[in-house]
């Protein structure tokens, strides 16, 4: 019935920072940019090679996420990677701070977390 994740929404503080952080940082492509007056939003539909898409909102006034500690609901996202510590390399010389490397205890592969500009937590996971 399901075939899979179309995207996932994010609401950002900063919205040149974050579509800077998922376009420079991370990869993503830019599918679609939209600036909605009515609602003094931008909506950005951002992509992955694979079609997993981010869809970036701002909105003004819009109150933070906790994520610290953890709560109820959407834990964090998580992308595949083929070379983690190619990926985290990347990431440090852009200057995102990841979190030491773990293994999944039931998998034996390897991930991190790191975060997004507005705290929102992001893991890598080994393939």
């Amino acid at each position: 019935m399901l075939k899979g994740f179309h995207h996932v929404a994010v609401i950002c503080s900063n919205y040149p920072r974050s579509k800077a952080f998922y376009t420079d940082v991370l990869g993503f492509s830019i599918i679609d940019e939209n600036y909605r007056e009515a609602r003094d939003s931008y909506k950005c539909d951002l992509g992955l090679p694979d079609g997993s898409q981010i869809e970036l909102f701002s909105f003004p006034g819009a109150p933070q996420r906790p994520s610290r500690p953890e709560a109820q609901g959407l834990r964090h996202l998580a992308f595949k990677v083929d070379n983690l510590d190619e990926v985290i390399n990347h990431l440090t010389n852009k200057g995102v701070e990841c979190e030491p490397v773990r293994i999944d205890e039931y998998t034996g592969k390897r991930f991190t977390f790191f975060q997004d500009p507005d705290g929102l937590p992001l893991e890598l996971y080994e393939r």
